[in-house]
């Protein structure tokens, strides 16, 4: 997902704003008055609740049209999905299947048990037609997310009452991990309507642990769901505070105002958390991220239509400076668009130009044409809302003036978030400093959402696909064949060797430029216990018992 994109996803929360805005007035509104919400009691504290603060804003709950991290973190309290993950782990376990799927050998039929005696939250039984009826509501009403499924899955009809039967037009050997992706959970044929644009943002009715009480600007508040057909969990349910920016999720941490505060803070404000949590009674959980951050080059816009160009820019970043400098040591250097999680990923940025290698830059700056004389002029642009990537932006320029002597004179650019996502696919950025977060556990999604092309060509590059979208018009006929290549692929070992070819030829040709993988931290009261931090399933708030 990535997280800013309104397109699609998840691109980044627009996070941050400094440190020194923590002495605005706190705000931890509960009230409101929304039209169209569920009914239920106000969010008010309770010792058996907990109180979750956070700035990230969901903008639906329809599983069939939210695609940004927002959402997807209550969804994995509210839902179930065929498929989950071991926590702490990539791997894929069944939930309301009860087992792996049988696959057919030519890789396009899967099978799959369902599990009895589960109910949904307004008393609906679940069954394989209810399972088959969220899925193809997920494609057919065409929200955001629906493109992960919308031209892979020929069919989806029950082949049993609790047995699904699933067609894919082409073999896809991370099928099972998409049906994981958070959007893809069950929902009751009673509370939901197949057709095209027929969403319902602001309700919720599936068969996960907690069931939804109330949606406002404000909050969330979440009740355990006594008829859940799992472990139920420790506490009594979620009051989710939405607060107006970090300063004020920085503060509610510190006075105890909230229980949980996650997502989303600057670098200071953690570094500032990190150090009081001993005296201030708050635990510090730490945990590597699955998303990366990285700056997105357009291939088609002059100068950087010049491969050597692109190729210099990526030898200029020194990811080190930008750790130690912007992110206070909150994050590894990433030389890879597949994060190190994956033992598919391969260092290929740093094995082609190392880290900060300002020799390597000259020389192929010289190579493309440009002097003191003739500068290189680079606009690099992102959203208003990132204190981190102003940061960030900053420092690159600095970097190049003091390190490369006017042959490089980079310029900082912002825009409001929403203008931002929208004009990425348009073509107007030179550059780009955004982030991607996956849809589900597995290299290809950090593939093939970022740089594949349905349409296009060496000359004009990428004129409908992924590629497009997300900025970069990158086009390649090699790496669309390798993309469909490891898609089909079962064999492990084979599916590896893929990717290396893939990640090689991002290296050189640099559509994109992988900057770092961050940390994620979430900041708990001391008395609260089981509190951890999920690579794919964030924080797993059915967990968390607040121990009275």
């Amino acid at each position: 997902m990535n997280w800013f994109t309104l397109s699609r996803k998840h691109w980044s929360t627009t996070k941050f704003l400094a440190l020194f805005l923590c002495s605005c007035f706190l705000i931890i509104s509960c009230g409101g008055s929304p039209s169209n919400q569920q009914t239920g009691s106000s969010i008010t504290s309770n010792s058996n609740r907990l109180t979750i603060g956070t700035t990230l804003k969901p903008r639906t709950l329809d599983p069939a049209d939210a695609y940004e991290l927002a959402a997807s973190n209550i969804h994995y309290s509210l839902g179930d999905r065929l498929y989950t993950y071991k926590l702490g782990t990539s791997e894929l376990v069944p939930q309301l299947a009860t087992a792996m799927p049988t696959i057919s050998k030519d890789g396009l039929t899967y099978t799959i048990p369902l599990r009895q005696g589960v109910v949904f939250h307004d008393n609906t039984p679940f069954n394989a037609e209810a399972m088959a009826f969220s899925l193809r509501r997920f494609i057919e009403n065409g929200g955001k997310p629906s493109s992960l499924l919308e031209g892979l899955v020929d069919s989806i009809e029950p082949s049993g009452e609790y047995e699904l039967t699933i067609k894919i037009k082409n073999p896809f050997a991370a099928f099972p991990a998409l049906l994981a992706f958070s959007g893809t959970c069950a929902v009751s044929p009673n509370a939901y309507e197949i057709g095209s644009g027929k969403f319902e943002p602001t309700k919720f009715v599936g068969t996960g642990p907690y069931k939804l009480v109330k949606f406002s600007p404000n909050g969330i508040r979440l009740d355990v769901f006594e008829e859940y057909w799992g472990k139920k969990p420790p506490n009594q349910g979620l009051n989710v505070q939405i607060l107006t920016n970090s300063a004020n999720l920085f503060n509610s941490i510190k006075t105890g105002a909230v229980d949980i505060g996650y997502q989303s803070l600057d670098p200071d404000q953690i570094l500032s958390l990190q150090k009081g949590a001993a005296s201030g009674g708050w635990q510090v959980i730490e945990s590597p991220s699955n998303n990366i951050n990285y700056m997105v080059l357009n291939t088609q816009m002059a100068p950087l239509d010049k491969p050597e160009v692109r190729q210099a820019i990526a030898a200029i970043v020194n990811r080190k400076l930008i750790n130690d400098r912007v992110l206070r040591n909150q994050a590894a250097p990433a030389f890879s668009i597949i994060p190190t999680s994956f033992d598919v990923s391969k260092p290929t940025f740093k094995d082609a130009y190392g880290d900060g290698n300002i020799a390597k830059a000259k020389e192929l700056l010289a190579k493309a044409g440009f002097t003191k004389d003739n500068p290189l002029t680079l606009e690099i642009w992102y959203s208003s809302g990132s204190a981190t990537r102003q940061q960030l932006a900053s420092l690159l320029k600095e970097y190049a003036a003091q390190e490369l002597g006017g042959i490089v004179e980079i310029q900082p650019q912002t825009v409001e978030s929403a203008n931002f996502f929208g004009n990425l696919g348009k073509g107007v950025y030179q550059s780009a400093l955004v982030d991607w977060y996956p849809d589900f556990s597995d290299p290809d999604n950090f593939i093939q959402p970022l740089v594949s092309c349905t349409k296009g060509s060496e000359g004009k590059g990428c004129e409908a696909g992924a590629s497009r979208s997300q900025g970069s018009f990158y086009y390649s006929d090699r790496i669309n064949k390798l993309i469909q290549q490891q898609r089909q692929e079962s064999d492990p070992a084979a599916r590896k060797q893929i990717f290396a070819e893939i990640q090689e030829l991002l290296a050189k040709d640099v559509p994109l430029i992988p900057l770092w993988q961050p940390k994620e931290y979430a900041f708990a009261q001391s008395g609260l216990k089981n509190v951890q931090l999920d690579p794919i399933q964030q924080l797993p708030l059915w967990e968390i018992d607040k121990g009275n």
